[in-house]
């Protein structure tokens, strides 16, 4: 336990190059093979300093960006003002005194299996701070901007477990096409480097179109080589002909990584989403959120130690936005309308994480997989109204507040059906069991079996801390 810290090549005529061999496991955005990738984290990686034995334990992390507003959702207060409270009204779980917002019926008929923390709070009102300080657990340089100035927990994960190779990626990352960059939800490895970036898979998966990057050869690729030992051959023959010092030896060893993990018929069926009945892909829902969520537990039950999966626009491909609903969950007045934003988004994660939590412990990973379902902060407890942009009329919305936040959490082998943590009778603060987002980071890096005191250099060579203060939450321990 830690104490507490206050907030603040040449071309070869008989087949492809070799570099372009490495390119089919191109990863992204990224701009590095994957054989790229396991070369850079070989060589960066002190020679046992971070080589763990990990536990059998994964995270997956549903963000939720904007802000979700934690008093339309798990810290209603139906006492307070007209002006706080707002439209809804809460309806009772099977976990007596839990009660939460009457558009989560399916939350409210599992919330046995999970636990809700209301107490997070910290000081970064802005979308760019906000995501930094809680996707880093560190106070950010700047207030503002999604660039990291340090990792990302995925990024951390995925470093800790460079040597865990069980063929699927560590760190994978589910996001809408044109939101898949690394900086778009401070996702970035920052001084571990890009090879610590997430797998990033943009897109719908329910879409005809969709695919999942590199996992599968191109026509030329296909055209040319036959098969994978046609390939390890000419691997060999690259090798031969260029290198007689011996040091491309040592990079083909990565390019027969990246060979495995693109050739992996544990990672193509991990991401084949057709292979579920299609009862529990309508359990999940057939919306980008839903099979986002039943992807996410395939991953992790393949042995993905961390994956995010993103809800954000709640609508599908080529679908109008209805009278009031937002992209995200920043639902200021200008921006929607926050009721019959709700209305509509809710209903959606309401059966996508409900299905997820009662997945995970029908199938008996509750004690290996821990979900997490939180965005940067909550939204002010008293609701404003102002003209919206497109609707043109006054309309009721709610701003950014770190001050206090709601979170979901199951799994990990803990006790649930608790409520950790209240805020005061408006919702404005924390009241009881004040707690910051690295409280629940020095929780995942336990579970995960993470030092947090481990460090890493930064750009200046300083050593840094995995998490430079926090508090393991001790009701989120696992039960004996």
């Amino acid at each position: 336990m830690r104490s507490r810290q206050p907030d603040r090549s040449p071309h070869l005529c008989d087949g492809p190059t070799r570099r372009e061999v490495l390119q089919w496991g191109t990863l992204g955005l990224t701009g590095l093979s994957l054989a790229d990738v396991l070369r850079i984290r070989a060589q960066a990686a002190d020679s046992s300093s971070y080589r763990v034995t990990p536990p059998e334990t994964s995270v997956i992390f549903i963000w939720l960006p904007g802000g979700p507003p934690h008093m339309e959702t798990f810290d209603m207060k139906p006492e307070a003002p007209a002006d706080y409270r707002g439209e809804f009204r809460p309806i009772s779980t099977t976990v007596p005194g839990l009660d939460i917002c009457e558009l989560l019926p399916q939350l409210a008929s599992c919330a046995h299996q999970y636990n809700v923390v209301r107490s997070i709070a910290h000081k970064f009102a802005d979308h760019g701070g906000g995501h930094k300080r809680f996707m880093t657990g560190r106070q950010p340089k700047t207030p503002t901007g999604f660039v990291n100035d340090a990792p990302a927990v995925g990024s951390i994960v995925s470093k800790m477990r460079e040597h865990y190779q069980i063929g699927v990626p560590n760190y994978i990352s589910g996001t809408n096409n044109g939101r898949h960059g690394v900086d778009v939800y401070s996702m970035g490895s920052a001084y571990l480097g890009p090879s610590y970036h997430p797998f990033i898979i943009p897109g719908h998966p329910n879409e005809a179109d969709f695919e999942v990057p590199n996992l599968q050869l191109s026509e030329r690729v296909a055209d040319s080589i036959d098969d994978r030992q046609r390939l390890l051959k000419h691997l060999d023959n690259v090798q031969r002909q260029i290198d007689t010092s011996g040091a491309m030896a040592a990079m083909d060893q990565y390019g027969q990584q990246a060979l495995d993990l693109l050739t992996s018929d544990k990672a193509r069926t991990a991401f084949d989403l057709s292979q579920e009945p299609q009862e529990v892909r309508d359990r999940y829902g057939m919306h980008p959120w839903g099979q986002r969520a039943l992807m996410a537990r395939r991953l992790v039950e393949a042995g993905s130690s961390f994956v995010t999966m993103v809800m954000e626009n709640p609508m599908k491909k080529g679908e109008a936005f209805p009278d009031g609903v937002l992209y995200n969950w920043d639902s200021h007045a200008v921006n929607g309308h926050i009721f019959n934003d709700a209305k509509y988004r809710l209903p959606i994660l309401d059966r996508a994480v409900s299905a997820l939590i009662e997945d995970i412990h029908a199938r008996g990973l509750d004690k290996k997989v821990m979900v997490i379902v939180t965005g940067e902060f909550g939204r002010t407890p008293r609701i404003s109204h102002q003209k919206g942009t497109k609707s043109g009329v006054t309309q009721p919305g709610r701003d950014h507040w770190p001050s206090a936040m709601s979170l979901l959490i199951s799994g990990g082998g803990m006790r649930t059906g608790q409520v950790i943590g209240s805020t005061n009778s408006k919702g404005e603060n924390p009241k009881d069991r004040p707690l910051t987002p690295n409280d629940l980071w020095a929780t995942v890096y336990r579970h995960l079996g993470i030092d947090p005191e481990l460090t890493f250099p930064d750009h200046s060579g300083r050593p840094m801390p995995i998490l430079p203060f926090g508090e393991v939450i001790d009701e989120l321990l696992p039960v004996s």
